[in-house]
């Protein structure tokens, strides 16, 4: 039986979702997940599933981060992008990123059914209309996901958590790891993005906002 994995903090909608990969494959294991955080440990717990369900806007991630990350970590895991975000520019920026299909939310059930099964025989699929042309993605944005590709899910975590202005003591907590352990993944952290501090970690991650917003400045602490 095939495991699905969705990602979405709706209930409801995640509901939906999961009704609609059953109509499309019955015989299907659907596990969802609320956040980014958790989703990581569901990758980890089912290396083998065949298809992702992934909301830009949740827990843990803020626009394309999560995307960029997991199509860096897991290119074999392909992924569906669910957005409320209406405009082709979103759709084309997820894309560009590596999705497989982008829905915006008010897709309906059949359409979800309809791109799901596209996406599982190798498909690239998008609602008629949204899209025209294909776009290329900014620079300093290709360039901020292909450096977020490159971190392993403990380091993405530990990176979303600096761009919502955590602390090390607060990721530690919520991590259930020492402040040593937070210092030596920001030093990893740092090295692999390119940057000397925390601010500049949170400005690359605001390279992948969908509204291209700055996330909030963390405040000032040594890594």
């Amino acid at each position: 039986m095939p495991d699905i994995l969705i990602a979405d903090d709706h209930p409801l909608f995640r509901d939906a979702l999961r009704r609609a990969v059953l109509g499309a494959l019955p015989q299907a294991r659907v596990h969802g997940a609320d956040s980014v955080h958790a989703l990581l440990g569901l990758i980890e717990q089912f290396p083998d599933a065949e298809l992702l369900l992934l909301d830009l806007h949740m827990p843990g991630a803020r626009g394309y981060s999560a995307l960029a990350h997991i199509r860096g970590q897991y290119p074999g895991l392909p992924t569906i992008v669910v957005s409320g975000h209406e405009e082709a520019l979103v759709a084309k920026r997820a894309l560009a990123h590596g999705a497989s299909a982008y829905l915006p939310k008010s897709t309906s059930a059949e359409q979800i059914v309809t791109a799901i099964r596209a996406v599982l025989d190798g498909d690239v699929w998008h609602p008629q209309g949204l899209l025209g042309e294909p776009t290329d993605l900014k620079p300093d944005e290709a360039a901020a996901a292909a450096q977020i590709a490159t971190l392993t899910p403990q380091q993405f975590r530990v990176m979303s958590m600096i761009a919502e202005g955590l602390l090390n003591k607060q990721i530690a907590f919520e991590l259930n790891v020492s402040e040593a352990t937070v210092k030596a993944h920001m030093t990893a952290i740092m090295r692999k993005l390119g940057v000397n501090n925390r601010t500049q970690v949170a400005l690359i991650a605001s390279q992948l906002a969908v509204d291209q917003e700055s996330l909030p400045v963390p405040p000032s602490e040594p890594a």
